[in-house]
């Protein structure tokens, strides 16, 4: 079962010949309090999505920038239940899809059933996995599935073409293609042969393909998603909230669209 309002805002944006742009922040890297007034203006800036990262103590995919704001987060009391609990409180108020990118151990401590039950009361559209591989999807998938909670997917450039297939036949949401070998964090550009990891991507399925980790400008956001459909924006957008650049975030995120 797709999560149709998530489906429907990422269509919106293809339909009009816009390039997707999902821009990702630290979820109380500032205090939770912050979150809604956070969530409100990245809409207002054209994110056709946000991804909002849970703060851990050992995140595996998150480069500098976002382990920072994750331990800032982390010291500001933040955890998955007050996150969801915050989302709760002014969902009926939110008109932009909501994606948590969270690591399988908070999912765990919290219960998987549980953990989606929550996520749809709170209005979570999606997940983001990194740490979960297809082979033990079916820890948590069906109580996603029962919830008509997306379970969006990465797919990496150093994966074969076999498991880049089996990865882009199961997309929900839309499909994360990881641009870069190693985490996430600003880059000055990315190799040429991510030019045909992406078009490859494309022709694998109909579900929207994004480009994340490295993005950092609206150049390299245009060069991305001319070979897909959009890109995420994540590490210069967590940096400049912390340093209160609002200013350049707009910027950033118009001019990547």
């Amino acid at each position: 079962m797709r999560n149709q309002f998530l489906a429907k805002a990422l269509e919106a944006k293809r339909t009009a010949g816009e390039n997707i742009v999902v821009p990702y922040i630290m979820a109380g890297d500032g205090g939770l309090d912050v979150l809604a007034e956070r969530l409100r203006f990245l809409e207002d800036c054209g994110a056709a999505a946000v991804e909002l990262g849970i703060p851990f103590s050992d995140p595996t995919a998150d480069g500098p920038t976002i382990q920072d704001a994750g331990q800032r987060a982390l010291e500001n009391g933040t955890t998955l239940q007050g996150v969801l609990e915050t989302l709760e409180s002014f969902k009926e108020e939110r008109s932009i899809p909501v994606i948590l990118m969270t690591y399988l151990n908070p999912i765990f401590t919290f219960g998987p059933e549980t953990f989606a039950a929550t996520c749809a009361s709170a209005g979570v559209n999606g997940v983001i996995i990194p740490d979960l591989p297809l082979e033990e999807e079916a820890l948590i998938t069906d109580f996603l599935k029962q919830y008509a909670i997306a379970n969006i997917r990465l797919a990496a450039v150093t994966s074969p073409d076999e498991r880049l297939t089996e990865i882009a036949g199961r997309s929900e949401g839309f499909l994360y293609a990881v641009s870069v070998k190693g985490t996430t964090g600003a880059r000055t550009s990315h190799e040429n042969s991510v030019k045909t990891y992406l078009q490859n991507l494309k022709q694998m399925t109909d579900t929207p393909v994004l480009a994340g980790f490295g993005v950092a400008t609206p150049e390299q956001a245009h060069e991305l998603g001319s070979n897909c459909d959009g890109v995420v924006i994540g590490s210069r957008i967590v940096d400049w909230f912390h340093k209160g650049q609002t200013d350049d975030i707009k910027h950033l995120l118009q001019k990547s669209i």
